[in-house]
């Protein structure tokens, strides 16, 4: 499985870092199957100071499903809006999976969860309203055991 990661510099030896946010799935290692997702989030990062980025690619060995802790969410439903809110509201959250595998909630759902995080709409709706959304996936390296599974390809230069 082919997998990327959109970065400012290129990636050949990937590490488990801790974000200096909350995000989707905790620490770690993030990917994506969609090149487009992390084509994307370079170019949200490209300035004048720095006019270029990279989409390093990686082989994925998904044998690795087999042989360490993993979480898949197939669709955005309830099991995986409890997760996501836990790991973006509650800052004691700790999960032990060494991979989580599912949607990816950007900036543009992000609102609705937002919205369902200030009572404004309940999870029901919150579930319906993601549905309408075509969501890119995202697969976390949560553990140094899980990046053993990937392997380094290339990366493709971006630039402004």
């Amino acid at each position: 499985m082919k997998l990327y990661h959109g970065s400012l510099i290129t990636i050949e030896k990937p590490k488990i870092l801790k974000p200096s946010r909350a995000l989707d799935h905790g620490s770690g290692f993030y990917t994506t199957t969609s090149f487009e997702q992390s084509e994307r989030w370079v170019h949200r990062k490209l300035s004048e100071k720095q006019p270029f980025g990279f989409v390093n690619v990686y082989e994925f060995q998904e044998s690795a499903f087999d042989l360490v802790n993993s979480l898949t969410f197939k669709r955005a439903d309830e099991e995986w809006v409890d997760f996501v809110m836990q790991n973006r509201l509650n800052p004691n959250f700790r999960h032990d999976y060494d991979i989580v595998f599912g949607p990816v909630a950007n900036d543009t759902v992000y609102a609705q969860f937002s919205l369902f995080e200030g009572g404004l709409i309940s999870k029901t709706t919150l579930i319906a309203e993601l549905k309408t959304y075509q969501l890119v996936d995202q697969m976390l390296f949560h553990t140094e055991k899980a990046l053993t599974f990937l392997t380094f390809l290339k990366a493709e230069e971006i630039k402004i």
